[in-house]
């Protein structure tokens, strides 16, 4: 799925408020909703790992909060990794022992009332009053808590905002998008929010598609042109390598001889395209621009 900057906003809104209708404004400036977009959270976890989150299956569970797992057994993510879900200051890090089944816990202030709660780690990795990038490691997977509560390896992740607990307890935010409570499967984009885009080429266009071209577009991105055998399409799309994360001009085309073409245009947060057409026997002409810099082929690939 391609996030552009009005699809991140309004399915949020959608699932997160409920009550927002598709024509329906950009949030408040000072709304409690435009803030948790802001703060742009990811997913705890290394980008490109899938992590299946539960909020239903544990009786200490108030609200929103999410148990994340993954692997085929109970003790199959003992000692993951765990990242930050966005930046900020670390306010505790430390063992609650008997105060409550937390165990080894790592808080972060985010700014604005918001923190993160990552609980039951094996390992602590940051130490309280530490500044944290979104996609720093502050821990691994564990199952610690108080003592004589035995549990299997999870993370257990919350989301606040302000102060009176459990009302204060907010919908997670992965991506611009509300998890699908009451359980999902997602997959990382936490990608340090660095030069690294979390998607493929192959991803973008589908199975069976594989790149035969491509050409760098300055330092903004690359656009990419692909075949599938299977059924003689091609595809292209342009991924971006910076600003990644926020809508950016972008576009991708793809125009087979003697046709029209097929463009995908507008302000995209990681690419454009999917653009896919048939050319049995005939040429192509393929291009797409991020930031400034444009590329256009010219006619090639004949039959393929």
């Amino acid at each position: 799925m391609k996030f552009s900057g009005a699809m991140v906003a309004g399915i949020a809104l959608l699932l997160s408020l409920g009550t927002a209708s598709a024509a329906a404004a950009d949030p408040e400036p000072e709304s409690a909703q435009a803030q948790i977009l802001a703060t742009n959270f990811q997913l705890p976890f290394p980008c490109g790992q899938a992590w299946t989150g539960n909020s239903n299956q544990s009786s200490a569970h108030q609200s929103y909060e999410i148990d994340f797992n993954r692997g085929s057994t109970a003790g199959a993510d003992l000692g993951d990794t765990v990242v930050a879900a966005a930046s900020g200051t670390v306010a505790i890090s430390a063992h609650q022992g008997s105060t409550n089944g937390f165990g080894n816990l790592v808080k972060i202030d985010h700014g604005s009332g918001w923190s993160t709660y990552y609980a039951h780690l094996n390992v602590r990795s940051v130490s309280a009053g530490q500044s944290v990038s979104q996609g720093q490691k502050i821990g691994t997977v564990g199952n610690t808590s108080r003592p004589g509560n035995n549990i299997s390896p999870h993370l257990h992740y919350e989301v606040r905002q302000g102060t009176g607990y459990p009302a204060n307890v907010r919908q997670a935010v992965f991506n611009g998008t509300t998890f699908g409570y009451p359980n999902q499967t997602l997959t990382s984009r936490n990608c340090g929010g660095a030069a690294t885009n979390p998607y493929t080429a192959e991803e973008v266009c589908g199975s069976g598609y594989k790149v035969i071209d491509s050409a760098a577009l300055g330092t903004s991105g690359t656009v990419y042109l692909l075949y599938n055998s299977g059924n003689g399409n091609n595809c292209v799309t342009t991924l971006k390598k910076t600003s990644l994360g926020t809508a950016t001009a972008t576009s991708a085309y793809l125009e087979v001889q003697g046709s029209a073409r097929k463009t995908d245009s507008g302000n995209f947060a990681y690419y454009a395209g999917p653009v896919t057409a048939a050319a049995p026997g005939k040429c192509v002409k393929w291009g797409g621009k991020a930031g400034s810099s444009v590329y256009d082929s010219p006619f090639e690939h004949c039959g393929s």
